[in-house]
C-alpha cells in the first residue's frame, strides 16, 4: 500500500487511535474536506482567517495530538518560513506573569 501525503503523519495517527474523519466531522462540524486539508497540509483548501487555527485546534484535539506543533507546522507553511510558537512581546510590561500579592496575617 502506497504511503499517502500526510503532514507529521496525522492521518497515520488518527488511523491508529481508530477515529475517522468522519467521526471528527461530526463532532466538531469542520467538512470532511477541510479535515483532509489539514492532514495533507494544504492549508489553502480551508476557509481562511481565524477559522484556518480555530479547524486546527479542533482537529488536533480530537486525534489527541499537540496544537501546538500543528500550529506552529501551519504557520511556517504559510509564511514560507520558521515561526516561533509563541513570539516575544515588543514591550515586557504588557505581557508581565501575573503574581497575586502576598498576604501577611
Amino acid at each position: 500500500m502506497q504511503e499517502e501525503n500526510s503532514v507529521l503523519g496525522l492521518a497515520t495517527i488518527r488511523r491508529n487511535r481508530g477515529i475517522s474523519l468522519e467521526q471528527i466531522a461530526e463532532s466538531t462540524k469542520i467538512s470532511v474536506r477541510s479535515l483532509q486539508a489539514i492532514e495533507q497540509g494544504d492549508f489553502r483548501k480551508l476557509p481562511g482567517g481565524i477559522y484556518n487555527t480555530s479547524y486546527i485546534r479542533q482537529y488536533a484535539r480530537a486525534i489527541d495530538y499537540d496544537e501546538s506543533t500543528l500550529l506552529a507546522f501551519y504557520h511556517r507553511s504559510m509564511n514560507g518560513k520558521d515561526t516561533p510558537i509563541s513570539r516575544k512581546p515588543e514591550s515586557k510590561d504588557i505581557f508581565r506573569p501575573y503574581r497575586p500579592a502576598s498576604t501577611t496575617v
